[in-house]
């Protein structure tokens, strides 16, 4: 195996990008999700409609119910779901904000209680409250 790349004497592919149909195109350069080494990686996803529409003005359960729904569509166009969630990664524009988004999570997450961060940013893009991404099994 001398001489050999590392990722060819394990077999391991290159990363796999997802196109997710039932989201909005992202809006950078970047996948909504990606599977490389057994994991799926869910770029941050924002509370935008799968036709676009930025909800921006909604209220911020609107927003997170959204957001969250876009979660689970990327993890399903990966082949994953909730139940296989290892880590997610919460950004709220206001940490006062935080007993909403918890309990709003925990219906959505039910038995599945992948590790967690929840970080106050200050204003999020175009005026969101609320960006998640996570990383679960394949």
């Amino acid at each position: 195996m001398a001489g050999e790349n590392a990722a060819e004497s394990h077999n391991m592919p290159g990363p796999v990008h997802v196109a997710v149909p039932a989201l909005a195109r992202p809006g950078g350069h970047y996948s909504h999700a990606a599977i490389g080494g057994g994991l799926v990686f869910i770029a941050g996803q924002l509370p935008i409609t799968p036709d676009g529409e930025r909800l921006t003005d909604a209220a911020f359960e609107a927003q997170v119910a959204q957001t969250l729904a876009n979660v689970q569509a990327a993890l399903l166009a990966a082949g994953s779901g909730i139940d296989k969630l290892l880590q997610v990664r919460v950004y709220l524009d206001d940490i006062a904000n935080w007993p909403a988004f918890d309990r709003i999570y925990a219906q959505w997450a039910g038995t599945s209680r992948p590790a967690r961060a929840v970080v106050p940013t200050g204003p999020l893009h175009f005026g969101f409250k609320v960006e998640v991404e996570a990383m679960a099994l394949a």
